[in-house]
């Protein structure tokens, strides 16, 4: 894992890409910082609020940072020798996530100094204004994540980079999909089954397999007919569930508008993260012996 981290700590920062994904996240940090903190009714108490608007400059810095992780690998051949070579399909993924989640980590730590220039002029919250850091943090590395997850699944760098901005874009806006759901049983049917089709591609995908891939999506249709046909308001009931899980962008702003400290949000950032880090193991497993 070690070799890895160096490898893909060199590829990003010998081509200043690195340095530029630093530069954006504290430039846009910076402007949130003026206008909340500095030019703001709020002035130096609550830097955690600057953050938020932070969180959408990874909608352009997640998808660029991730897209060539394994895409890259896969399209000009080179991840033969990362099969071939004595090193196991866990070392790789950890290493490229932890390479990327340092690029974050960075303006992170550099974040944590102004809370406490922020206390020489005024009063700061410091338990708000660290949390507020550290789940500003697991949210970039979750969906770093995803991110790598999706380039283990293509070779086209461009492919990986549409489908981690779609998914990005959809995690931070789920609040408002979640406002335009129609709130039915019919809609809430109309939903699981696209989703059902997602997860029947992505198996398919995963195992290149359709049968299998089939299988799973039939069952997973019929489960959803049944829970239509038996109480339809279970179907509601299940949606709504499902997306307030899918609201990341509201627990996140429970903490840093709110001051909410939930640790059970920062365990569900990290449970997603180490998910979907399983995941990209077991598709590099599969493309290894297949």
């Amino acid at each position: 894992m070690e070799s890895i981290y160096k490898k893909e700590m060199k590829v990003m920062f010998s081509g200043m890409m690195g340095f530029i994904f630093i530069a954006v996240m504290l430039v846009v940090v910076g402007i949130f910082t003026k206008v909340y903190n500095l030019g703001g009714a709020r002035a130096f108490s609550n830097f955690e609020y600057s953050l938020n608007g932070g969180i959408w400059a990874y909608l352009v810095i997640v998808p660029v940072l991730t897209m060539r992780s394994m895409a890259e690998e896969t399209r000009s051949k080179t991840d033969q020798l990362l099969f071939t070579s004595p090193v196991s399909m866990s070392d790789i993924i950890l290493g490229k996530f932890f390479a990327m989640a340092t690029v974050i980590g960075i303006p992170c730590l550099i974040f944590c100094v102004y809370p406490i220039i922020f206390s020489a002029y005024g009063v700061v919250n410091y338990l708000t204004a660290y949390a507020g850091i550290l789940i500003f943090f697991l949210l970039g590395a979750m969906l770093i994540s995803v991110g790598l997850f999706i380039s283990t699944l293509t070779d086209s760098q461009i492919i990986a980079a549409v489908c981690s901005f779609g998914v990005v874009l959809m995690t931070l806006l789920m609040s408002s999909i979640i406002s335009m759901v129609e709130s039915s049983s019919i809609g809430s049917m109309a939903v699981f089954t696209v989703v059902i089709a997602l997860v029947t591609l992505l198996a398919q995908v995963m195992t290149k397999d359709w049968t299998v891939a089939l299988i799973v999506g039939i069952v997973l249709e019929c489960g959803v007919l049944a829970m239509f046909f038996i109480d339809s308001t279970i179907l509601e009931t299940a949606l709504s569930s499902v997306l307030s899980a899918l609201a990341v962008l509201d627990m996140v702003d429970s903490i840093l508008f709110d001051g909410l400290i939930d640790w059970t949000v920062y365990v569900y950032f990290i449970s997603v993260t180490v998910m979907f880090l399983f995941l990209s193991v077991q598709s590099l497993e599969k493309r290894r012996w297949s």
